[in-house]
């Protein structure tokens, strides 16, 4: 198994800044990287809060709570549905990041049919525990759902074309196995475009791994949850691999460091919004050549953070007031 390498950590933990004494969310704990780092920075008194969906992670989080010295806390569950829960609980936290994607954890279980190197199994489930895996997928979805899963979370170029080999070779005989899956999408691929930029079946394998977890709903549920679970001064950052993602991510906290939304003619501001964040990283922050070179499997990585400055307060019976870190 390959170790794993937290990518973006010095500069997560930079823009960040965990301090003594402080609560904070790690919504993807995985292998504990950057959990570990920030459990260094918060020390005894501060506590931290790891939800993952998967049970290898769990098994993870067993071993790292022993050699941490902050309060510990492990929450298996998709974040999407855990954030809400933690705010109903009445929970505040000083800050919360998000490693989004795979984890090495799960790419190197070879078992678990995440990766297109080895022949497996068609699974690609974090939650071995839901229903729907690769292999209903890649079998049950018709065609025209296949290629727009395809195209909008792979961004595959011959999405139509891979979408109609699979769906031919079904009609045969069920698509059970990552290697079978593999040599659909090579003979679908012209041979050129092969070896034009990694491997053939990366962005397909990518697109079905996003259906089967629901990635992208995942995230757009999450923000708007983990943004009311920081308070005025508290941090947020998300480490994203694809552009879906960023984009998401980028939307979500440009809009809450927007200020006046007014018509462009308007001769004087009518609206009396004002800015929720300030924007830590105005472009993304994106690996080293020397991470890379180190960890490979970091070069796509984009980490954003805003800080909370403020945040509305409905009063009953009132109008919403705004509360301004002091």
């Amino acid at each position: 198994m390959t170790l794993h390498i937290p990518v973006l950590a010095a500069e997560l933990i930079d823009l960040i800044d965990p301090a003594p004494g402080e609560v904070a969310i790690d919504c993807t704990f995985g292998s504990g990287g950057h959990a570990r780092l920030v459990a260094d920075r918060i020390g005894p008194s501060g506590e931290l809060i790891c939800i993952d969906r998967d049970p290898n992670a769990e098994a993870e989080f067993a071993a790292f709570s022993d050699e941490v010295a902050c309060t510990t806390r492990f929450i298996r569950g998709n974040y999407a549905d855990v954030l809400p829960d933690l705010f109903d609980e009445g929970l505040h936290v000083d800050f919360l990041y998000l490693d989004l994607g795979i984890s090495s954890l799960q790419v190197d279980t070879r078992e678990r049919g995440f990766s297109y190197s080895y022949d497996a199994p068609l699974d690609m489930r974090m939650d071995p525990v839901q229903e729907l895996d690769a292999r209903a997928v890649v079998n049950d979805w018709p065609e025209q759902r296949l290629a727009a899963a395809f195209r909008d979370y792979g961004e595959e170029r011959y999405a139509r074309r891979i979408a109609r080999e699979i769906v031919r070779r079904r009609t045969r005989e069920p698509i059970d196995t990552t290697t079978a899956l593999v040599a659909a999408i090579k003979r679908a691929v012209p041979t050129p475009a092969q070896f034009a930029s990694g491997h053939p079946a990366r962005r397909v394998f990518q697109a079905i791994r996003i259906a089967v977890n629901d990635e992208i709903g995942s995230l757009e549920r999450a923000l708007p949850d983990a943004w009311r679970l920081i308070g005025p001064g508290g941090r947020i950052a998300a480490i994203s691999f694809q552009s879906l993602e960023d984009r998401i991510v980028k939307r979500f906290l440009a809009d809450r460091a927007r200020g006046c939304i007014c018509p462009p003619e308007s001769p004087i501001c009518t609206c009396g919004r004002e800015p929720e964040a300030e924007l830590l990283t105005r472009r993304p922050v994106t690996p080293t050549p020397e991470e890379t070179a180190a960890n490979p499997r970091a070069h796509s990585g984009k980490l954003r953070a805003a800080l909370k400055v403020r945040e509305e307060e409905p009063i009953a019976g009132g109008p919403t007031v705004r509360r301004t870190e002091r």
